[in-house]
């Protein structure tokens, strides 16, 4: 269901002449910028198998923030990740991983005294996805500094993104609120709502340092869960509107089976999920925020880009690895034709 009182949302309007592919132009300017954790994600190949019965793995790029920049590289786009690596194969891996997938690594910084932290995931579908940090005692990504920080790419990225993970821990938190200070709530400063109850004391000190950065962005992306630990609303209406009061022009409150809600002060869709079947829903919610950034960017209309982040969770859902898996343009939008008639049969521009 759709409803809008205004014929195109303040958040999409005149995107898409700001936005390059990568190499377009000769230009430095990024489209999407990320900050935040990366790593390794250690995948089992037995699926339906506990890790201490496993007996193959495969590795990948990990870490939600700099999937989410793979996934707007998919598109196109040109993207970076603010982060830090450990001085380790891993770490080499990742900054190699980052580029072999169309990624920026100039902004990767190496924190030599902790390792590049691994995660190991358990896949039993369709909705149980265990996951292992290996992130003691702490890890390079939590250890930015302002220092560490590209502030005129952070200013004059096209897309912001951060995750409030990185919120968790000092000098991390620190470095988080100079970039969005230097940020300066530009169009687009997305907060990925993404609470992990392993990173935080309790859940109101998770509380307190995400309110605290809500004023600062302009969108707002999370689950229910996330919802309540940002501004104490569960309900997705409440949790929606509570995120517009506090002061970002785009909330977007995921339900999982139930759809997606994003309202903005002028506009409301409510979107079903597209039906796929589940092999890993690991990598979903990077592939929604992928291709949240490049509806954005290329001017698309609310409903558009709520289909399509929902569609692109779909799709890296069926498949088993996260970063890798991320779909291109033409892949997402084949599969939003083929369910258009059953998930928004009202949407015509495709």
């Amino acid at each position: 269901m759709t409803t809008a009182t205004t014929a195109t949302t303040q958040v999409t309007e005149a995107v898409a002449p700001e936005s390059s592919p990568a190499g377009a132009g000769g230009t430095d300017r990024l489209d999407v910028l990320t900050i935040g954790r990366c790593g390794i994600d250690i995948y089992p190949l037995q699926v339906g198998v506990g890790l201490e019965d496993v007996e193959s793995f495969g590795k990948f790029l990990g870490g939600s923030p700099t999937n989410v920049a793979v996934a707007a590289a998919r598109y196109g786009h040109r993207s970076a990740v603010v982060t830090g690596v450990g001085n380790d194969p891993f770490g080499r891996f990742v900054r190699t991983e980052m580029r072999r997938l169309g990624v920026d690594d100039r902004h990767v910084v190496t924190k030599a005294a902790y390792n590049t932290p691994v995660t190991f995931c358990e896949i039993f579908p369709p909705d149980n996805f265990p996951l292992y940090f290996y992130r003691e005692p702490s890890a390079p990504d939590l250890e930015l500094t302002w220092e560490d920080l590209p502030l005129e790419a952070i200013r004059d990225a096209s897309i912001f993104w951060i995750s409030v993970t990185g919120l968790s821990k000092e000098p991390s938190r620190s470095a988080h609120h100079a970039a969005l200070g230097t940020r300066d709530r530009r169009r687009f400063t997305i907060a990925d709502l993404d609470y992990r109850p392993m990173f935080w004391k309790d859940k109101e000190t998770a509380h307190r340092e995400v309110s605290r950065i809500l004023p600062k962005v302009t969108v707002a992306i999370g689950n229910r869960e996330e919802c309540e630990v940002a501004v104490g609303e569960r309900d997705p209406e409440r949790a929606a509107d509570a995120l517009l009061e506090a002061g970002v022009e785009l909330a977007i409150v995921k339900q999982g089976l139930e759809g997606t809600l994003a309202k903005t002060r002028t506009e409301r869709v409510e979107m079903p999920v597209t039906s796929v079947e589940t092999k890993n829903g690991l990598g979903a919610g990077d592939a929604f925020g992928g291709a949240i950034c490049h509806g954005l960017l290329s001017g698309w209309s609310l409903e558009k880009t709520i289909f399509a982040a929902s569609t692109a969770g779909a799709i890296v859902s069926s498949r088993l690895e996260c970063s890798t898996a991320m779909p291109t343009e033409p892949e997402l939008l084949e599969l939003m034709r083929a369910r258009r008639d059953e998930v928004a049969p009202g949407l015509t521009d495709l």
